[in-house]
């Protein structure tokens, strides 16, 4: 039997599943004690839940963001939630005239407006250790013939408990393939393969969400220390065949 491809969810049916979402965070926030008094606003644009606001200690955001992760139907959870009075240091790769949140710090190979440093994301970042909250890698995966240096890279700038959010075509879409410049095909267990058994030394990821719409897919991965335990199993059975 041949499986068939999941469809594309509507415009539509993404915006009734924003309103059901909304009503099941309020509700949930409402009714867990572990919320009260969080500043965190918490809204959805196409499943996406976008996080904003500030916290005392990151434990506080974790909590909030695996509890909306939770939620059937969300995608992804991008935050830009200050943590102890700090706001995150938040960058884009690749991001062209367009970044996913103004005020962020702009990387592309080539100049344009809102770029702030001209860089080849396939070689070394120009940034710190341990120097960066969030990572956006947002349709940038697929133009590179071999992304896994990029992902080392962002393991080394990120913080403990920093997150790397990506969002790439779905490669049964046809958006995977109508760009001629994009030399990889991706899927959900293209990300499993990223979080999966790696050589010794090699940087690890943990996945805190993956979802699928149909024709993208969404991964937010935090790092791993070296001798941080992985995911389990049946945390990964939420994401991955």
């Amino acid at each position: 039997m041949v499986a068939m491809a999941q469809s594309a969810l509507s415009g539509e049916r993404l915006r009734e599943v924003d309103g059901f979402l909304t009503e099941a965070w309020v509700d949930l926030a409402r009714h867990d004690e572990r919320l009260r008094g969080l500043a965190v606003e918490v809204r959805f644009d196409r499943g996406v839940a976008h996080l904003d606001g500030a916290v005392a200690d990151p434990a506080q955001l974790r909590l909030v963001r695996d509890l909306v992760g939770r939620l059937a139907g969300v995608l992804a959870v991008w935050c830009k939630v200050s943590v102890a009075g700090r706001a995150p240091v938040v960058v884009d790769l690749g991001c062209g005239a367009t970044k996913q949140w103004p005020g962020n710090l702009g990387l592309d190979i080539y100049p344009a407006p809102g770029v702030n440093a001209v860089a080849d994301l396939s070689g070394s970042l120009p940034l710190a250790d341990d120097s960066v909250d969030v990572f956006f890698a947002v349709h940038i995966l697929e133009h590179l013939i071999d992304f896994l240096p990029l992902l080392d890279e962002c393991h080394r700038v990120l913080r403990p408990g920093g997150v790397l959010h990506v969002m790439s075509p779905w490669w049964r879409h046809v958006n995977a393939v109508a760009d001629p410049t994009h030399v990889r095909l991706l899927d959900v267990q293209t990300i499993k393969g990223v979080c999966g058994q790696r050589p010794p030394g090699t940087p690890r990821w943990y996945p805190l969400h993956v979802g699928n719409d149909g024709a993208s897919i969404f991964a937010d991965l935090t790092p791993l220390g070296p001798d941080a335990p992985g995911p389990s199993s049946s945390h990964l059975a939420r994401f991955f065949d």
